[in-house]
């Protein structure tokens, strides 16, 4: 029995383990930043306290209920039920229910709903804003792991050629047939290229760690990735820059939510403004009371109660005289929030247009550069191709065979920095449509 316990937990472990190393997909990645950053948690917990205070907003234009009670007592001289005071020790207590709502305030609590559903909205916005953030951040780091991936692919590549090439010349240095120094130069050439190779891999490491860490994993050493299946040149579109720029107007968050702002604070001048304007307020009491003095014959509690009820309603009507100038100060201060808003939409606009604008150039540049670098690819290939047959006949120096193969590499890794800086740009402008 404990021999297919420990089977089974075996089994489990590994699988656990298999499932633990599988490569992660760029939209793993994002959901998983996602719920893990502290940023979003924090933005969700302000959009919720929004939510919160446009809740109360509207609540407030509900009447207000409130009961009372009250107990004293006196000592000495106290005043008797025909109001006439006695040398005597009395009590009194006291009970109550209050009623009031605002009738007319000048549609301050109006405003102050409008504005509390602005904010509420520019909050919702902020949010999708930092995901959006978020989501580019780790589409950044996820494709540095890539090209990472690739480059130390490439040194990997040049290092297992530069290693043939040692055995087959220690072969005929063996048998004779060629000078040691020769050698000695491929192997040399193999140290830098084995350099080259670590600083690759280390660097592959690092952009792995920085992706965990963004991620919030404690562990990225079993962390890897997996290339999505439209990372290729004739399956992305390149959108143009007016085009996204149209678009992301309506779309935006950030955007968005600098226009909620502008809302809010327009209804915050309305809202200062209502301060100009009388209060109209209607309120209701029904209260009762019990009395009792010492050496004196008291009513029993029940029939006081009942003989003491009072009931209260009433209008109040307060109307603003001089305030010392605080309403019109508040209007003017007030006026400047809007101001300043309007000025943030332009700004978000302007900075909007410039992130499309550079995104789409870059996307052209990098879309020119791994065009350039195919090109040069195939006649680097060439050259390196016919440089090793001139090595081989003897008719070129290891020297030669080193600089057309450094050059051949330095066109691959551009290359490969070119394709995924592109797929970066084009994405970055799906997302900005």
């Amino acid at each position: 029995m404990k021999t297919k316990i420990y089977i089974l937990l075996g089994v489990l472990l590994i699988t656990t383990l298999v499932s633990a190393q599988k490569p992660w997909t760029l939209q793993q990645c994002v959901d998983t930043a996602l719920v893990n950053n502290r940023n979003v948690k924090q933005q969700s917990l302000e959009k919720k306290n929004r939510e919160i205070a446009y809740d109360q907003a509207r609540k407030n234009l509900l009447p207000d209920l409130n009961a009372s009670a009250g107990q004293n007592w006196n000592f000495g001289r106290s005043l008797t039920a025909d109001n006439t005071y006695q040398s005597s020790n009395s009590s009194q207590a006291s009970f109550g229910i209050s009623s009031g709502i605002t009738l007319f305030d000048g549609m301050r609590m109006k405003y102050n709903i409008d504005a509390a559903k602005a904010n509420m909205f520019a909050s919702d916005a902020d949010l999708e804003k930092i995901k959006q953030d978020i989501t580019l951040n780790v589409a950044l780091g996820f494709l540095q792991i890539l090209l990472n991936k690739e480059l130390l692919q490439i040194s990997n590549d040049q290092l297992g050629l530069t290693s043939t090439k040692i055995e087959q010349r220690r072969a005929l240095v063996d048998a004779g047939k060629m000078a040691e120094g020769e050698l000695l130069e491929l192997v040399a050439q193999e140290s830098k290229e084995e350099m080259n190779r670590l600083q690759a891999e280390n660097a592959l490491n690092l952009s792995l760690l920085d992706l965990a860490q963004y991620l919030e994993l404690d562990d990225f050493e079993t962390l890897d990735v997996v290339a999505p299946d439209n990372l290729l040149e004739n399956e992305l579109m390149l959108l143009s820059a007016d085009e996204v720029f149209e678009s992301a107007l309506t779309h935006r968050p950030e955007i968005k939510g600098a226009e909620y702002r502008l809302k809010s604070s327009e209804y915050t001048v309305l809202l200062a403004k209502g301060g100009y304007y009388p209060t109209l307020s209607l309120g209701g009491s029904v209260g009762t009371g019990y009395y009792n003095m010492s050496n004196y014959v008291n009513n029993p509690f029940g029939q006081q109660l009942n003989d003491n009820m009072r009931t209260t309603v009433g209008l109040s009507l307060h109307i603003p005289i001089f305030n010392k100038f605080e309403v019109k100060n508040n209007v003017r201060s007030a006026e400047l929030g809007v101001k300043s808003s309007k000025i943030s939409v332009d700004n978000a606009r302007l900075e909007l247009k410039k992130t499309i604008q550079q995104a789409y150039y870059n996307a052209l540049g990098a879309k020119a550069r791994w065009d350039a670098a195919q090109k040069s690819e195939i006649y680097s290939l060439e050259a390196y191709r016919f440089t090793n047959q001139k090595y081989e006949a003897g008719r070129a120096t290891s020297y030669e065979l080193y600089q057309a193969k450094n050059n051949l590499t330095q066109v691959l890794g551009e290359k490969a920095q070119a394709k995924y800086q592109y797929f970066f740009r084009v994405k970055v402008l799906e997302l900005m449509k």
